[in-house]
């Protein structure tokens, strides 16, 4: 009996309604990505999504309690964020129009 290879690839078939095929082609169209592969790279950024959201955080008890600590504490200021807020928006300079 001959030993057979292990398959790196696994067939994946779904049913979709016609404007959902649509859809699908006309975005795989504008990246120049074929149908399986546009639903392939979707499906897999989606999934890492669903993973990263899921991650399980674990810490010692002193870890845990440095961190609350650091949240708790006032905000410090960011100098550059500052700046942009105190910026007066482009429709409130002297009637300068953007």
């Amino acid at each position: 009996m001959a030993a057979t290879a292990n398959r790196k690839e696994h067939p994946l078939s779904m049913r979709l309604p016609d404007a959902d095929i649509a859809l699908i082609d006309r975005a795989a169209g504008l990246r120049g990505r074929s149908r399986t592969d546009f639903v392939r790279e979707a499906a897999v950024r989606a999934a890492e999504e669903v993973l990263m959201e899921s991650g399980l955080v674990r810490m010692t008890e002193e870890g845990f309690a440095e961190f609350m600590t650091i949240l708790s504490a006032p905000p410090a200021p960011v100098a550059p964020m500052v700046e942009v807020l105190l910026r007066p928006a482009p429709w409130e300079q002297d009637g300068k129009q953007g």
